[in-house]
């Protein structure tokens, strides 16, 4: 039944679609940019083409009705298909969802974050610097780490919990753990190390936790999140576990040189995943940590952290942070 089910409205979806076009006749789209990544030959550039951009506006006096009604609004997005988008001489294509994915030449660029400008041909006025992270040559790990209540206090292992945190705070009252932002200080080396994260929140979120991670002081890194949106595999995209592996899997081989160190938490099979990261990259993950939130790890958890160290790789976890980095340096991990 669910096959013929998601058929039916991929159906719906693109007869509404055809009727109540999202733009009107003439309307100039915008470009919303994330973070890039990039491969020892390439640039990688993500972005979307929509619309409008939606961004919320936090006031330490707002009410958690005007909170709602702000955070729903970034789901609220018209995005644009089949827009040409150009960038250092590589074009690409805007796919059904608006999501853009270009990877132009890296030519000789220095670590750190640069900046690519995107342009739409059909619109010559419309261009957005993308962000793009460049490792350092002098980077000795890479971080990938989980953010729902592993970086930011979420409630993610309840899901009545995780939607009222989201929907009714701000970037003025979201929580980010101090323990977690000392943790990724240590183990990015100040920015050496380059660090990515990885969530099953939506795209929608990005520039919203972008706000979060600076007010607080959280390293900044790339984000891999999640299209909530309709695909011919499924309901979503992509399922929580199979986002988080292959965003993992896309990740190290963007570092073929460098070990990893993965950081969850045990509310949303972390460690499950984890445990599949480690099979699947050997000897290349060089620890895992993660934070123990509610009411902690179930069966399944302590078994995957359990298969996780009979593979030899060093486990770290608890209800926070504060001792990880003596455990990792006492099991020999030194950045």
């Amino acid at each position: 039944m669910r096959r013929p089910a998601l058929k039916a409205a991929l159906a719906v979806e693109r007869v509404f679609e055809r009727l109540f076009p999202n733009r009107a006749p003439g309307e100039v789209p915008v470009l919303e940019a994330y973070r890039g990544f990039a491969t020892p030959e390439k640039l990688v550039l993500r972005g979307r083409v929509l619309t409008a951009l939606r961004r919320t506006s936090p006031a330490p006096e707002a009410s958690r009705w005007r909170n709602l009604r702000q955070m729903v609004s970034l789901f609220l997005t018209d995005e644009v298909r089949h827009v040409a988008a150009e960038a250092r001489g590589v074009r690409a294509e805007s796919d059904d969802e608006g999501y853009l994915w270009m990877e132009v030449p890296r030519e000789d660029v220095s670590p750190g974050w640069v900046s690519v400008e995107v342009r739409l041909p059909a619109h010559p006025e419309v261009a957005a610097p993308f962000p793009v992270r460049v490792p350092d040559p002098a980077a000795r790990l890479g971080v990938i780490s989980d953010i729902d209540d592993t970086m930011m206090e979420t409630g993610a292992y309840s899901i009545a919990r995780n939607l009222w945190t989201t929907f009714t705070g701000s970037a003025l009252t979201r929580r980010v753990f101090p323990d977690a932002v000392v943790l990724m200080d240590y183990l990015s080396d100040h920015g050496r190390n380059p660090v990515y994260y990885v969530s099953s929140s939506p795209w929608n979120l990005h520039a919203f936790l972008e706000k979060v991670f600076a007010r607080a002081g959280l390293q900044r890194g790339p984000m891999f999140l999640r299209d909530l949106g309709l695909s011919e595999g499924g309901f979503f995209a992509s399922g929580h576990g199979d986002h988080k592996g292959s965003a993992i899997d896309r990740i190290m081989a963007a570092n073929p040189d460098l070990p990893f160190v993965l950081i969850g938490d045990t509310g949303q099979k972390d460690a499950e995943v984890y445990l599949q990261a480690c099979l699947r990259h050997g000897g290349r993950i060089a620890g895992v940590i993660l934070r123990e939130p509610g009411p902690g790890p179930d069966d399944r958890s302590r078994a995957a952290i359990a298969e996780i160290r009979r593979l030899g790789v060093r486990v770290a976890h608890g209800r926070d942070f504060a001792t990880v980095p003596d455990t990792l340096a006492a099991a020999g991990l030194r950045v």
